[in-house]
């Protein structure tokens, strides 16, 4: 849990500028820095009237691009004394829906039941485009009786994916290892392939968080050619950048 946190506090700082495309400099300049934050060197001034292209916002600092094609970092304080192409004082809005619809990267913990045993998951998903991505997940079932890891690969289609609840469907493959908790029964480890079907929702919350609810229908490819099915619910939450 630690380890996850880290890494959604390191991927949190990259903001896509919503709601302010281009700005018309009107203060008497604009300093433009080589990095995000008043240690990196000043290397170029834009000057008043002329117009810049808010491209990528980093907490408290934002990339712009001039007519010229040079590209710079440039202060919360300073873009606020900015105006849009129709003369209005600049808005910088926060994290919206809109944010979300057009993310590239997902990862979250979740949590539920896996044929009737607790399972924990972790996962990760790519958006090919968007409205299709590519997920990977981890998970850990712990039974009476037995352990199993589950890896598993699959496409997610989520054809609403604007909205502030959206429906998807995903369709994978993977492999389950499991393991016996007993000695009573010489019982050896098993290692199948599986697949699966399932069904569920995102819910958009706020910022870069995002709850997700599923449904997940496997089949267990078994080496003895007795395939079994399993059933999975899960719920838990999900940080998108």
């Amino acid at each position: 849990m630690r380890t996850l946190f880290l890494v959604l506090l390191l991927f949190s700082g990259n903001v896509l500028a919503e709601g302010v495309a281009q700005i018309r400099v009107t203060r008497p300049y604009l300093e433009l820095h080589t990095g995000p934050g008043e240690g990196y060197p000043i290397f170029y001034v834009v000057d008043r009237g002329e117009y810049v292209d808010v491209l990528v916002r980093k907490t408290d600092w934002f990339l712009v691009r001039t007519r010229k094609h040079v590209e710079g970092w440039v202060s919360r304080a300073q873009i606020e004394e900015t105006t849009t192409t129709t003369g209005e004082k600049a808005e910088l809005k926060e994290l919206s829906l809109n944010n979300y619809s057009n993310r590239r990267w997902e990862v979250g913990l979740v949590g539920g039941i896996f044929n009737n045993s607790p399972v924990m998951t972790f996962y990760t998903g790519y958006a090919l485009m968007q409205n299709l991505s590519a997920e990977l997940s981890i998970s850990k079932v712990t039974a009476d009786y037995s352990s199993s890891q589950l890896v598993n690969f699959n496409l997610m289609s989520e054809p609403f994916n604007d909205w502030r609840y959206s429906p998807f469907f995903t369709l994978g493959i993977g492999q389950i290892q499991t393991k016996p908790r007993t000695t009573l029964v010489l019982v050896k480890d098993r290692t199948d392939f599986i697949a699966h079907v399932g069904v569920g929702v995102k819910a958009y919350l706020t910022k870069r968080f995002i709850l997700r609810a599923e449904y997940k229908n496997y089949v267990a490819f078994s080496s003895n050619d007795k395939n079994e099915e399993f059933e999975e619910w899960k719920a838990g939450f999900a940080f998108f950048f």
